[in-house]
Formats: C-alpha cells, sequence, structure tokens
C-alpha cells in the first residue's frame, strides 16, 4: 500500500510539475472549451429557451455549469499515445513495472488541476462583463457535482481508451476519435440540454454514455431536479461495460505490438 502511494505521489507531482511547463497551451486548451457559452449566447438571442419552457436563469445556470464541466472532462489520451506509438516511447514506458496507462491518467488529473485558476479567471471576467449571471451553487451541489465531474471524465477515459487501443493495429486511429466527437457533441448536452430534445431523440440519447458526461453533471451543479441515483448507476453500468472490453483489447494490443519487434 505504501509502495502504491509512494508511485501515485511520484506520478502525479512529475505530471503536474510537466503539465505547469505547457501552461499557455493549457490556456489555449482553456479557450478552446467555450462552446457551451456560445451556445448560450445563440439560445439566449434566439428565444428559443421560453419555447422549450426554459427560464433564462436556468438556461445560464445550465450552460455555464455544462462550460464547467467540460474543462474537467477533457480526453486526450488518444492524441498522445498514438504519438507515442509511432515515435517509440511507448516501449520504454511499457518495460516500466507499471502500466503506462496510470501514467497518462495521471497527467489528465494534473492538466485538470492546471486548469482550475484559469477556469476561475474565465469565469471571473464573465461575471464582470455580465453582473449577475455567476452564482454560488449549494453546498450539496457542488458536492455531488464534483462527484459526477470525476465519474463522467472516468466514463469518457474508458471510452476513449477504447478507442485508443485501435493504435496498436492502425496509425490513423484519433481519426475514430474525431468521428465519435459528432454524436459527442450532439448527445451530450453540451448544443442543448438534454430535456429540449424530442422524445424519440432523447431516448435515444440517453441509451448513450454521452448525456451523463455533460448533462447529468451540469444539470446537477445548476440545482436542476435529477435523478441523482439514476446518473451514477448509468455511469457505473457503463465504466462496468467498459472496463472488460479495455483490459482485451488492450492486451491484444500489446501480443500484436510486441510480435512487431518493439
Amino acid at each position: 500500500m505504501k509502495w502504491a502511494w509512494r508511485v501515485a505521489r511520484a506520478l502525479i507531482t512529475s505530471q503536474y510539475a510537466l503539465m505547469l511547463e505547457y501552461r499557455a497551451e493549457i490556456i489555449l486548451w482553456a479557450l478552446s472549451g467555450v462552446l457551451p457559452l456560445i451556445m448560450l449566447g445563440v439560445w439566449s438571442g434566439s428565444g428559443a429557451a421560453n419555447a422549450a419552457g426554459i427560464s433564462a436563469q436556468q438556461l445560464s445556470r445550465y450552460f455555464l455549469a455544462a462550460f464547467v464541466v467540460r474543462q474537467f472532462t477533457v480526453v486526450w489520451l488518444i492524441n498522445v499515445f498514438e504519438e507515442d506509438a509511432l515515435q517509440g516511447r511507448l516501449s520504454p514506458f511499457l518495460l516500466q513495472p507499471i502500466s503506462p496507462l496510470w501514467r497518462y491518467l495521471t497527467a489528465h488529473l494534473s492538466e485538470q488541476a492546471s486548469r482550475i485558476p484559469i477556469v476561475a479567471v474565465l469565469l471571473a471576467l464573465l461575471g464582470i462583463a455580465a453582473p449577475g449571471l455567476i452564482w454560488l451553487p449549494s453546498a450539496g451541489a457542488l458536492f455531488f457535482g464534483f462527484i459526477a465531474i470525476m465519474a463522467a471524465f472516468l466514463l469518457r477515459f474508458l471510452l476513449q481508451l477504447v478507442l485508443t487501443t485501435f493504435c496498436f493495429w492502425s496509425e490513423k486511429a484519433a481519426a475514430i476519435d474525431r468521428l465519435l466527437m459528432i454524436p459527442y457533441m450532439f448527445l451530450s448536452g453540451i448544443v442543448a440540454p438534454i430535456d429540449t430534445f424530442p422524445p424519440a431523440v432523447k431516448r435515444l440519447a440517453m441509451a448513450t454514455p454521452f448525456p451523463w458526461m455533460i448533462d447529468f453533471p451540469a444539470r446537477l451543479i445548476a440545482g436542476e431536479p435529477v435523478n441523482i441515483a439514476l446518473g451514477f448507476a448509468a455511469i457505473t453500468a457503463w465504466c462496468l461495460l467498459l472496463l472488460p472490453i479495455c483490459h482485451l483489447l488492450w492486451r491484444a494490443g500489446l501480443r500484436r505490438y510486441s510480435a512487431m519487434g518493439a
């Protein structure tokens, strides 16, 4: 147990220091995640919120919460793994006594930690530009929202890990992830709250893992009525489904990677 804690602390410390070296790039990444704020402006200016039965306050809180959720559920595993595999950096990682996946996971967590002051500044600037837009969620909303964000991040990490294993078979596996971004953008709740979808589309969306990555945590933080038990149960079920798939594909990919002489 002590050994595991020392390894985890060393990984987090080193990866956090590495992320601080790329803080200028992380600022750009954070700025690239402002689509929910853009959609807030679109919805506010179109009057579609009233037609959907959503008040202006509900709309603003939802998209602000979605902005925060998206900032801390970003996963870029497939891009860095593909580059490491193509440039040969993966081989020494595989020789180490711990799986390289732990290195990538701690890198993501460290990058999230480095985003906290950036997101805080962006929200402060937004509050100055639009007084009354920023609010303080209740303690319960913050607590469950934080847990939901971490759970949503784990779900998205596992989903992308499934796609990442295809890097063992293809040099362009990242293209599959870019293709998956299309349903993710439209079914996760980034461009519109799931409750505003037509019933048939809403049922389709809820049958996928995407709404639990953005819509569920955002509604929790925004203080909207939400079935907390159902949300966490759905995330848990998807994670339990993806875990064995990740394990099988990872082991099959490593066998193929070793067979190629790495």
